[in-house]
């Protein structure tokens, strides 16, 4: 039977104020103690190398992803349960989304946005059902949490389409919403159009 993991984006850029490592580093320790496994990038910089870490070192299972051409640049982390080595970045974001009961969004760049938002699109067409939660640190997501709010107005989204996400302002929230947030409806390709108002 497979385990359930719950799917981490995290940047793997070093040059980042010190409070996002922190943030990280809770949100791992944060899911190791709540005994939900981890799937993630991989890598062992950045935000990724901090939320592992942290992880580990709290007794947690942690899988990375990573495509061998980013093996150097990111560092592909060895002090894990597993590391899969894959081909390319496609192949990655499919893996860390297999058996994937949750997918948790930390504070990152256009990779990070690509991943979460892939993840959006396939609740949205009701091919995943997880809980999708954003770690707002610092009100790092408002703008895009506004932009999506203006899509809805604009009717590129439905109202209903603005419960595809949840945020939490501290780490520690994390696992407490993987548990609670609704289920996302079975019907979700019914209504993942926009109707045109009469």
């Amino acid at each position: 039977m497979s385990v359930e993991r719950v799917t981490v984006y995290a940047a793997s850029s070093q040059a980042l104020a010190p409070e996002y490592f922190d943030v990280a580093a809770r949100v791992g320790r944060a899911l190791a103690v709540a005994g939900m496994p981890i799937a993630y990038g991989g890598g062992s910089s950045g935000l990724m190398g901090a939320l592992a870490d942290a992880a580990t070192a709290a007794g947690g299972q942690v899988h990375g992803v990573i495509p061998e051409f980013l093996m150097d640049m990111e560092k592909g982390h060895q002090d894990l349960t597993s590391l899969e080595v894959v081909p390319d970045m496609r192949v990655r974001k499919h893996m860390m989304l297999e058996n994937s009961r949750a997918v948790v969004t930390l504070p990152g760049g256009c990779g990070t946005f690509e991943e979460v938002f892939e993840a959006m699109t396939l609740k949205r067409l009701g091919q995943y059902f997880g809980p999708i939660i954003l770690v707002n640190t610092n009100g790092y997501y408002d703008l895009l949490l506004e932009f999506l709010r203006h899509s809805v107005r604009e009717n590129f989204m439905n109202q209903a389409h603005l419960d595809l996400w949840h945020t939490v302002a501290q780490p520690e929230d994390v696992p407490d919403a993987i548990e609670t947030v609704e289920p996302w409806s079975a019907d979700a390709l019914k209504f993942a159009g926009v109707e045109a108002k009469r």
